[in-house]
């Protein structure tokens, strides 16, 4: 069988152009070198050079094994090199799917900054994944979940990002504006502008409107928080966002925004992740960069400690 051995020494002839200087870069004697040269010609019953020649002639036979290893050989070393950065951590993937909409004003900025520190770890956000991204996860088929609803599934751990508060939405001349917060029970008889997500996504549910017993007169439903606010604004409904996501329509007076409940309704973000992957320098560097960034970009978010490890769901 042809080993790549046997490569590397025909292209060192080639290169060096005799037995001699061969030999020597490939740190083996003459003897060895010849011995190796001549078994491979009985495995393939053929010569490979002319020995008698000055300068040094291949045959057909060899300048066929010649063009195969100027094909393999760089190729090999490309893919050592790259398990090379592998097992250091310096090359990878992440591919990652995000729960929250409103995610892009600081998980944008924190992909170019990645992308710049770790140019070996490809990055992307996959689609298909909306539904059930932590299975995903769970399967391997996602690197990274942004997310707020961090559930215990064997194997996956979360580190916080960050904690952000909960606002409610309203028309300018909404009655409600006049409240200093809203209670659970004013939106019984209001309309719920949401995004299209499952309930438990949704933190106005979660840690608002369901620990109280009520539910909406109504939801709907939009998948821009752009599209949100021009309902809100005209009295479609009302919508619960994390007071990031609303800090540009508050800055131009386009709509108002009550705290829910007397203390506020806080969630937290996590970052979502393979247990195995703690280790991963990349993985850990990009939650760094999240926390780093979102403090400088996102107004209202309280930092969490950047030294915080991660949990299971059961923990947190």
């Amino acid at each position: 069988m042809i080993e790549l051995r046997h490569l590397k020494t025909l292209s060192a002839l080639r290169a060096c152009g005799s037995l001699v200087d061969a030999a020597e870069r490939l740190h083996l004697t003459q003897s060895a070198l010849s011995h190796q040269l001549k078994a491979l010609e009985h495995l393939l019953d053929t010569e490979l050079f002319l020995r008698k020649s000055k300068p040094l002639q291949f045959t057909p036979a060899g300048q066929r094994l010649l063009k195969l290893a100027d094909e393999i050989l760089p190729r090999t070393e490309a893919a050592l090199g790259d398990l090379q950065r592998l097992a250091l951590g310096k090359a990878g993937r992440l591919h990652l799917a995000i729960e929250c909409h409103s995610c892009y004003q600081w998980l944008m900025p924190t992909l170019d900054q990645f992308r710049t520190l770790w140019p070996d770890v490809e990055v992307d956000i996959p689609s298909g994944h909306h539904f059930a991204p932590l299975a995903a996860l769970k399967r391997q088929e996602l690197d990274l979940v942004i997310t707020a609803d961090p559930r215990p599934i064997e194997g996956l751990v979360y580190a916080p990002l960050f904690r952000y508060e909960s606002l409610l939405a309203l028309a300018k001349d909404h009655p409600l504006v006049g409240k200093n917060w809203i209670d659970a029970e004013d939106l019984a008889t209001e309309t719920l502008i949401t995004y299209p997500v499952e309930r438990h996504l949704l933190d106005v549910f979660v840690h608002f409107l369901e620990p109280a017993g009520i539910e909406p007169a109504g939801i709907r439903t939009a998948e821009l928080t752009v599209l949100m606010m021009q309902l809100v604004a005209s009295h479609r409904g009302v919508c619960a966002l994390p007071n990031w996501a609303m800090t540009e329509y508050l800055d131009r007076n386009y709509v108002a925004a009550r705290r829910l409940g007397a203390q506020g309704t806080w969630g937290t973000l996590y970052a979502a992740h393979r247990e195995h992957q703690q280790d991963f320098e990349y993985i850990q560097d990009f939650i760094r960069t999240a926390r780093r960034l979102s403090a400088q970009v996102l107004e209202g978010v309280k930092a969490v400690n950047e030294e915080e490890k991660p949990t299971t769901a059961l923990q947190s």
